[in-house]
């Protein structure tokens, strides 16, 4: 049988955890920090868990994550 590809893009951004969950690193804090409240830059420090919606879709783009 033919492998199945894995989105290259998802593979960079995303990580899985050893429950089956997705992880990504929090959104907004590639450039322009000056105009971000502080709290703001606080609370996207790390990294955090999709939702089940979002995660579906991700783990359809990695299938051998699993």
């Amino acid at each position: 049988m033919p492998k199945i590809k894995t989105k290259s893009s998802a593979k960079k951004r995303f990580k899985m955890t050893a429950s089956g969950k997705v992880k990504v690193a929090a959104a907004g804090k590639r450039h322009g920090m000056i105009k971000r409240t502080s709290k703001f830059v606080r609370n996207a420090r790390g990294t955090m868990v999709l939702c089940d919606p979002d995660a579906r879709i991700v783990k359809r783009y990695m299938p051998y994550q699993r």
